[in-house]
């Protein structure tokens, strides 16, 4: 069982939520706050698992809670759950330690993946949210961009040209499968390419290698 708290500012939200996850055999609710001040004092009472976490709230927000979360608990991971999927505190929730995103459209499958994915040391993005994470952290190009798998451009820390297309096309969204047919080889060779880019670069997961490759101009949104 991953032990979850809820933490919404909307009752109606909030409550629905704690239903909803209270169907799922694999979660159990552990608790709720309103605000991320009551977040915090019921993150430290019952040190859960996944924090689901709503970014505009009073008194404290999101961001600052999750900060905060990640600071004090580090075994406490986030999923950010939000309206907001252009708010430019999604990226702030991300340098705050948040591993998840979600809009609040997700169903149960959805936040179950994102919950569980967490969990295992990966990190969850919506497919909405990074979309609107990367136009906001991408420069605004006088003429149209280099498509991701095409990157010509010089790579850093000493990239290979694979590990490149490899590390853009993480960045436009692509899962491990997806990669190998976009490039022709096997998953088994994209997961090499992949440790490979991550140990010269110094990445955690596939969250920071879209951090670092918009960062880096080694891709950009279409």
């Amino acid at each position: 069982m991953t032990r979850v708290i809820v933490v919404d500012d909307q009752s109606v939200v909030r409550e629905g939520l704690v239903l909803l996850l209270g169907l799922l055999p694999e979660i159990e609710v552990v608790g709720s706050a309103g605000d991320g001040e009551a977040a915090l004092r019921l993150v430290e009472e019952q040190r859960p698992d996944v924090v689901l976490m709503d970014l505009r709230m009073p008194r404290m927000d999101g961001v600052e809670a999750t900060g905060r979360i990640r600071s004090a608990y580090p075994d406490t991971h986030v999923v950010v759950l939000t309206t907001y999927s252009d708010d430019e505190s999604v990226f702030a929730a991300l340098r705050a330690g948040a591993r998840g995103f979600l809009t609040k459209d997700a169903d149960a499958e959805d936040i179950a993946r994102a919950v569980a994915t967490v969990v295992r040391g990966d990190a969850q993005l919506d497919p909405t949210v990074q979309r609107r994470l990367l136009d906001t952290m991408s420069p605004r190009p006088t003429q149209r961009p280099t498509p991701p798998e095409v990157y010509r451009g010089d790579l850093p820390d000493g990239l290979t040209r694979r590990e490149g297309e490899v590390l853009a096309l993480i960045a436009g969204g692509l899962s491990n499968a997806e990669i190998a047919t976009r490039l022709y080889i096997t998953e088994a060779t994209v997961k090499t390419h992949i440790n490979n880019l991550f140990a010269k670069a110094h990445l955690r997961d596939r969250a920071q290698a879209v951090t670092y490759a918009f960062r880096h101009g080694v891709a950009h949104p279409h």
